[in-house]
């Protein structure tokens, strides 16, 4: 801890701030993702981003002192700053340089995240998706990464943490990202419950697909026909039926396990659809029991009834 600390570790910056503000502000961590074209920059940053962090993409390097700047003004709303750094010329990686001093003159402490591969995967990388490498100019791709390379050698140098990716999926990548930046923290996964008609067709972003029609319909009970599944008698008759209380605790046996298995892989976000014939009432309380468990096992829900209201 430096003298611009605080005793509760929480270090401070003089920035330049109009009058009547405070003369110290809280610094955001920062980390600058750079490295070279195709060995997965968006694929880091994506991950930083779902940890919570800020994260712009292509900032100039000049502007990163000032973003620095501005989250300090936040009031700890911005408390960590990811700026992933796209180096495509000399002019372009001096003016980084410059912004490197003039952070380590304010005493910010920042770490550089460096993504690596080696020649063999990138060419690979850039045939599958049939697009050029941005410094090949009228040359080959290999040229592309050759000039690439020698441009960036010194900021690799520079760098805190490298990372290979030559023989890594986007999940391994996520996972050492995961390792670096999640703490102690297990990474959060965030579950969307949505009810549908399968009358008025299949979800499109739908990650798993429940249906709910082995249910006698409530549509067939006159008094119950005008009301939804939010309707307490509603999801009272729906699970008094045989097997809907059974379904529902081993489904959500079931989507735990996926779930673990997610974090795993990676997966921040997942949608299950839950379906009836109009997905009015079924599928409707259903889905609204169903978020109710999965929160409860710690898993942040929403819940969407995509068709209730269309009949």
């Amino acid at each position: 801890m430096t003298e611009h600390d605080r005793e509760d570790g929480a270090a401070h910056v003089s920035t330049t701030l109009e009058p009547g503000e405070a003369a110290e502000a809280a610094i955001p961590e920062l980390v600058i993702i750079s490295g070279m074209s195709g060995a997965g920059r968006s694929t880091a940053a994506k991950c930083l981003e779902d940890l919570g962090w800020f994260v712009v993409d292509n900032l100039p390097p000049a502007l990163i002192p000032t973003m620095v700047e501005l989250g300090a003004r936040s009031q700890g709303n911005v408390a960590r700053i990811a700026v992933v750094v796209d180096v495509r010329g000399r002019q372009f990686f001096e003016s980084l340089r410059e912004s490197l001093a003039d952070l380590e003159s304010r005493q910010v402490t920042r770490r550089i995240v460096f993504l690596e591969s080696s020649d063999e995967a990138l060419v690979r990388r850039f045939e599958s998706v049939r697009r050029p490498h941005p410094l090949q100019g009228d040359g080959r791709i290999v040229d592309g990464i050759a000039a690439e390379r020698d441009l960036l050698r010194e900021l690799r140098g520079d760098a805190d943490l490298v990372i290979d990716t030559s023989s890594l999926n986007v999940h391994e990548l996520r996972a050492k990202m995961d390792a670096q930046f999640a703490g102690d923290e297990e990474p959060e996964l965030r579950a969307t419950v949505m009810s549908f008609g399968f009358k008025y067709g299949l979800p499109v972003d739908a990650d798993l697909v429940v249906d709910m029609r082995f249910l006698p319909n409530p549509h067939w009970v006159p008094e119950l026909r005008p009301f939804t599944g939010l309707n307490e008698e509603v999801s009272a008759y729906v699970f008094n039926q045989p097997g809907a209380k059974e379904f529902l605790d081993r489904y959500t046996e079931l989507l735990q396990m996926i779930a673990a298995g997610y974090r795993r892989e990676g997966k921040r976000y997942v949608t299950i659809a839950v379906g009836c014939t109009g997905g009015k009432h079924r599928s409707v309380a259903t889905s609204e029991k169903l978020a109710k468990r999965l929160s409860a096992a710690g898993i942040e829900t929403v819940v969407v009834h995509r068709d209730m209201g269309r009949e």
